[in-house]
Formats: C-alpha cells, structure tokens, sequence
C-alpha cells in the first residue's frame, strides 16, 4: 500500500507522526484564537450598539432652571418658626439669590442670604442675621478679624472691614452692626457701591430690630 503520509516539502519526506499530531495542535490552536479574537469584536460591537441605544434614547435639551428662591416668604417662614423678627433684604431685582436658610455654628444661629450681585469678578454677599448673637460673634464669622473703621450708611453706623481673602475664605469686604440684641453682617467680595446697597436693603429692618429692642 502507497504511504499516505504527507510529505513534508522542506524535508522532501513524509512527516512523522509527532509532526503530523504537532502541525494539527498548531491548527487548532490558530483557529481557536480566530474564533476567540472574532467573539471579542462581536461582543465589542454589541456593547457599541447598547450604549449609542442608551445615549440616543436619553432626551436631550437643557435642564429646567431652579426655581427662584423668593427671601420674603422665606423669611417670614422663619420669623413664624423663631417667633421673632427677621430681616428681609431689599436689593435690587438683579440681584441672584443663591441661598437662604438658617445656618449654625457652635453658639449663634444666623439667618442667612447669599447674593450674587451682577458685576465683573462674580460678587457674592451674604447678609446674616445672626439670633441673640454674642460680640465675639463677628469676629468668629470673619476668621478673628477685627474692624479697621466704621462708616454710616443711610443712618446706621457700621463697622467696616478690609480682609485678607486667603485667610477668610474668600470674603473681602465686611459690614456689621447691631440690631437690637441681634447682629447683622453683611460680606463678601464686591466692591464699594454693591456693599452699600447691600447695606441700604436692610437699614429699615435694622432700626425696627433696635425699635423692638427698646
């Protein structure tokens, strides 16, 4: 009978069984990572296509603007809730109202606004109507400064306050006085006309505080 085996052309002879069994282990080991090489870009592609499904079916479109937080009714909230009388800024209509709730630290409850004014340099003020508060209140709130003058704005008589911002976490400029057994400060970073305004919007309130003080 004829040899059936395959000849090997570089050896001009038939292969021997170790290398006919080699060559076949050799094939199906190249075959095996075609396969495997294959189901991985199948699956890659299936992940593609779930995730372009996933990112065309979200709707798009902006998000729907916060709704503005109106500082009157807040503070009336709170004037129900500490049975007191609670300041509420009068500031021009262009001025964004970020915040305003009653905030806390170790011994002083303050109800507080936070402003962003328009203008360049993103102004921010808040105004803190700090409850019962003690003297040392406003020094702690402003990182132990102390006031460098004082100056009258629309009546009340404030002290004034140039800070290090680095050092008082970004806040600048400071107004404080008194209002009755409460203390109201006003800081921030804004310049010299936004501080006064800032200023103006609670003079009335101020005066009716020290009134019922009285």
């Amino acid at each position: 009978m004829a040899d059936q085996r395959r000849i090997v052309a570089e050896l001009g002879r038939p292969e021997t069984p170790e290398e006919t069994a080699n060559r076949k282990a050799e094939a199906s080991r190249v075959y095996r990572a075609s396969q495997n090489t294959r189901n991985l870009i199948a699956a890659l592609l299936v992940t593609l296509a779930v995730v372009a499904v996933i990112v065309f079916a979200v709707p798009r479109g902006t998000p729907p603007e916060r709704e503005p937080i109106d500082v009157t009714a807040e503070a009336e909230r709170v004037a129900a809730a500490e049975k007191r009388t609670v300041i509420a800024p009068e500031v021009p209509e262009t001025w964004r109202v970020n915040r305003a709730a009653v905030e806390s630290d170790e011994s002083v409850r303050a109800w507080t606004v936070v402003y962003a004014p328009p203008g360049d340099g993103a102004p921010f003020l808040r105004i803190a109507q700090g409850f019962d508060a003690d003297e040392g209140w406003t020094t702690r709130l402003l990182a132990g400064s102390a006031p460098e003058d004082s100056t009258t704005i629309d009546g009340i008589v404030w002290d004034s306050y140039r800070l290090d911002a680095g050092r008082t976490g970004n806040v600048s400029v400071a107004l404080a006085a008194r209002a009755g057994a409460d203390t109201v400060v006003i800081y921030g970073v804004a310049d010299a006309q936004t501080l006064e305004t800032a200023a103006e919007a609670v003079s009335d309130q101020i005066i009716t505080l020290r009134e019922e003080a009285e």
